[in-house]
Order: structure tokens, then C-alpha cells, then sequence
């Protein structure tokens, strides 16, 4: 009997998460990296564990691979990239937040993108199809943090940078904020849930219950599960979901030791990032199903805070992970015409601004690219959907 050829996966970045999914192929069967894509001269990739993968051409990686990988972090080079790929009709598979809360909304329909099980999001979409096949009534999706610091220093993000093995920009944006913000934005949109306020709610409690409740709480208020997160140095690292169950079963929750109710907790402490990706591709290539994606009209988006004042011809290289802006989860219908950190690459302020403010898509000179034109038709859509139900009602 011929054995069946290995689906080919290509890899688009080469950082902490591409370097260890290659090297968590090598226990695999059935599965091969087949061209990894770099934005460096690969002769200068020592570290990476596949030299011999990389290629600087995204067509080679397109025509060499049966599914494709994009875990850079960045929204703009992921929206080429993923064009490129959902152009020659392959599948792709992300861990790239940044990428769906910016951008993704704009490829819902156009082919098959699902960000997987690994990164926070992921693990939540899971977790919400675990909870409701047990009959579980959803209202928080959450997300534990443990640290934050809306305004961290170069020097210190330096060090917990080197000491942990990833970027400065990476490290950056774990503290400010600005990545856990983004992550329930993705689940907000993703999982038809709300955020309950600018920035979200954010309880900071050593109790998980108590977290849960607040954040329930609120999702009754407004008449939809809310997507947010807990901060504790004590609670374990993961996500959950709560809410509730068949009050008929109230004695045999407490029994299995999750409390009284009403609010009930689905938790999952284990997030093993790139050595679950696989599970992801393995949906997406055999069954055809995503896990999660933006939704074609989302309710929320992750605007640029200004985090010192800013004048004008001030560059920002990158605003995720800078120490010039930080994101903030908002209502897109409260800010209309803000700017998306995500798309802050390369940007030039045009007018003096203060700590704190909301950066608008005026308030900045950005290059043309597709993820500009991309948003822009997101953000009409979203609002033309809001405007036509408003009507309705």
C-alpha cells in the first residue's frame, strides 16, 4: 500500500513560534515544513533550526506548501502575505492576533483563515465548543493575566526581553497591555461577544470567582457574553469560560467542587503555544473548518493610545510594542476613524498630541498598503451594519 505524501506546510516569519513549530515537526508524522519565508538575508538566520527552509520569496513558499503558517505579529505584512496565499487558493492557518483584529474581517469569505489553538484566542474558541457540548450557557470569556504596566521602561523591557527569550517589541506589548487587549477583541468578534467598555473591565482579584462574577455580571447588564480578563500574580496562567448551567444540576456542580453558582467556571491553566498549532492545521486541511476568525462585520477593534505627548513629524516605526502608543479595545461604533494599532507602521505624526488621546487615521501620515484600503472597508462595513440595525430598531 503507497503511504500518502505529508501535507506541506509553509512557514511565513521566523521567530520564537515558527522556530519551535519547526522543530515540533520533527516528532510529527505526516506533516513537513516545506519552505519557511523570511524578511532577512537567510545567510544571517544561523539560529533558525532550518536554514535550509528559508526563502525570501513569498511565491516559492506558495508553491511548495499545501497549507500555509503566518505567525509574524505583523498585521501589515500578514495582510500581503495571506492575500498572496488565499490568491493561489491555499489554506491558512495564523498565530497572529494582531493580523485578525487589524485586517482579518477583510478575508471572511474570501478563503479558509483560521488563527489556531495555542495563543489565547485559540485556546478560548476551544474551550467555548468544550463548554457549551456540556451544556454550559457562556456569558465571560477570559483571560488571565498576571502583570501590567500601561507605560513600561526601555531598560526593563530589555531585561525581561533577554531573561525570557523574546523581542523588545514582543515583551513590550505583553506589559502594556496592548497584546491581551487585542486577544479578547479577536475572541469578542470571533465568538459573537461584546467588549463591556473601552479598555475592558480588568478586575484585579486573586479570586477567579470572584473575576468571573464581575465579569458575568456585566454580561448580563448588557445582554451579551463579554470578552475580557482577570489580573493576578496568584491565579494560574490560561483562559476560561463562565457562566451558566441548568440550575437542575446545581447540586451536582457543587459536588464536582465548582461552587455554588450562578456563575460557573470553565478553566484551562495549560497554554502550550506552537505545539498546538498542529491541531489547528490538522482541522483546516482535513475537515475544512476554522476555529476562529474576526467575523466579517466586527464589533470591536484595538485603537492607538498615546502614551507621552507626540509632536508632529515624530516617526513611529511600529506602534505594537513601542513606547510612543500602546492599544486599547474599543467599540468601533464609539470611535469611528481611529487608527488601529495594527496599522501604525512606519507612521508620521501630523498635529501635536496628548498622553492619553485617541490617535485618528487623520492624526497620522501612513504609507499606502492593502492593510490600509483593507481596514477602511472593514470600518465602513461594521458601521453601515450598525447604522442599518439602528434603523431597523
Amino acid at each position: 500500500m503507497s503511504q500518502k505524501p505529508a501535507v506541506r506546510i509553509g512557514v511565513i516569519g521566523t521567530g520564537f513560534i515558527s522556530s519551535h513549530f519547526v522543530m515540533a515537526l520533527d516528532r510529527q508524522e505526516g506533516y513537513v515544513a516545506s519552505k519557511v519565508l523570511t524578511r532577512r538575508d537567510p545567510a544571517s538566520c544561523r539560529e533558525y533550526p532550518r536554514p535550509d527552509l528559508l526563502t525570501t520569496s513569498v511565491n516559492e513558499v506558495i508553491d511548495n506548501s499545501d497549507v500555509i503558517l503566518e505567525c509574524t505579529g505583523d498585521a501589515v505584512y500578514a495582510t500581503d502575505t495571506i492575500a498572496a496565499a488565499v490568491s493561489a487558493n491555499l489554506p491558512v492557518v495564523t498565530m497572529n492576533t494582531e493580523f485578525h483584529v487589524t485586517t482579518g474581517s477583510y478575508f471572511v469569505g474570501k478563503g479558509l483563515i483560521s488563527e489556531a489553538e495555542g495563543d489565547q484566542p485559540g485556546c478560548q474558541a476551544a474551550l467555548l465548543q468544550e463548554a457549551r457540548e456540556m451544556g454550559f450557557e457562556p456569558l465571560a470569556f477570559g483571560n488571565l493575566k498576571g502583570f501590567l504596566n500601561n507605560d513600561p521602561t526601555p531598560e526593563d523591557m530589555a531585561y525581561w526581553g533577554g531573561k525570557s527569550g523574546i523581542s523588545l517589541p514582543m515583551v513590550t506589548s505583553f506589559t502594556d497591555g496592548t497584546k491581551v487587549q487585542a486577544e479578547q477583541v479577536l475572541v469578542a468578534n470571533g465568538l459573537g461577544a461584546t467588549i463591556a467598555q473601552k479598555g475592558m473591565i480588568g478586575p484585579k482579584t486573586d479570586s477567579m470567582q470572584e473575576g468571573a462574577n464581575i465579569l458575568c455580571e456585566a454580561a448580563e447588564r448588557i445582554g451579551m457574553p463579554v470578552a475580557d480578563y482577570v489580573l493576578s500574580l496568584k491565579l494560574p496562567h490560561g483562559v476560561f469560560v463562565a457562566g451558566r448551567h441548568d440550575e437542575r444540576q446545581k447540586g451536582a456542580l457543587r459536588y464536582l467542587k465548582l461552587g455554588e453558582g450562578p456563575y460557573y467556571i470553565v478553566l484551562r491553566h495549560n497554554i502550550f503555544v506552537h505545539l498546538e498549532i498542529l491541531r489547528t492545521i490538522k482541522r483546516v486541511v482535513h475537515e475544512g473548518r476554522i476555529l476562529l476568525d474576526n467575523s466579517a462585520s466586527p464589533v470591536a477593534s484595538v485603537a492607538t493610545i498615546a502614551k507621552r505627548d507626540l509632536e508632529p513629524g515624530h516617526r513611529i516605526g511600529c506602534g505594537i510594542g513601542s513606547f510612543d502608543v500602546r492599544g486599547e479595545a474599543v467599540q468601533i461604533a464609539d470611535f469611528p476613524g481611529h487608527l488601529p494599532i495594527g496599522l501604525l507602521m512606519d507612521g508620521v505624526i501630523r498635529r501635536p498630541l496628548k498622553r492619553g488621546d485617541v490617535l485618528t487615521l487623520a492624526d497620522v501620515d501612513l504609507p499606502d498598503s492593502l492593510a490600509l484600503r483593507a481596514w477602511q472597508e472593514v470600518e465602513a462595513r461594521s458601521l453601515g451594519r450598525l447604522a442599518t440595525a439602528r434603523k431597523a430598531s
